[in-house]
């Protein structure tokens, strides 16, 4: 039962990548490169998270998986995944995306639940994903988690979802209403 629900994690991430390669705007990937990560129902370490190993990058005016799909390859989406999942055990997916002002009105439109964090409160001693994701989902689970940065650290937007088709959806579905001013 285990080594099918791993399979079908594997194989709905894997598609949700193709989804994003093929028609994913390039512009949306961040400067460190984006993640999408898909947990196992009840997820115990980042081990029981997939994800893409070495990121998905831009190369030239392409999306570009660097390495395959794999069980503990991330560490920073996998926690946003599993604290995500302490507040509601069916948010099993998430992908980061690149910060813009131009996209937050974007999501208003789409209607999606938004919600953010300021670097600049986390507490001493804590994750920051462990924290900013918490923070939002306290009261309620919103679609989308942003920070604006922070010294040293690159502003991120972050899609939340049952699954990694969906989270690849809503980001495809952004990637078609941006123009090229808004970023």
């Amino acid at each position: 039962m285990i080594s099918d629900e791993r399979a079908q994690v594997m194989r709905s991430l894997e598609q949700a990548v193709g989804m994003l390669a093929q028609s994913m705007d390039v512009r949306l990937i961040p400067e460190v490169g984006m993640n999408i990560a898909y947990a196992l129902p009840d997820p115990r370490s980042r081990d029981d998270v997939a994800a893409v190993q070495g990121r998905i990058v831009k190369l030239g005016d392409q999306v570009h998986p660097v390495g395959t799909v794999a069980f503990g390859a991330s560490d920073h989406v996998a926690r946003i995944v599993m604290t995500a999942m302490k507040f509601d055990p069916a948010i099993r997916s998430a992908a980061n995306i690149r910060f813009s002002e131009a996209l937050l009105p974007e999501f208003d439109t789409m209607m999606f639940e938004v919600c953010s964090f300021d670097r600049a409160s986390e507490p001493p001693g804590v994750q920051t994903m462990d924290w900013g994701v918490a923070s939002c989902c306290r009261d309620g689970m919103p679609d989308v988690i942003y920070d604006r940065g922070a010294v040293g650290k690159e502003p991120m937007i972050r899609i939340l979802g049952e699954d990694p088709g969906i989270v690849a959806h809503n980001i495809l579905k952004l990637s078609t209403r941006i123009t090229y001013a808004q970023l």
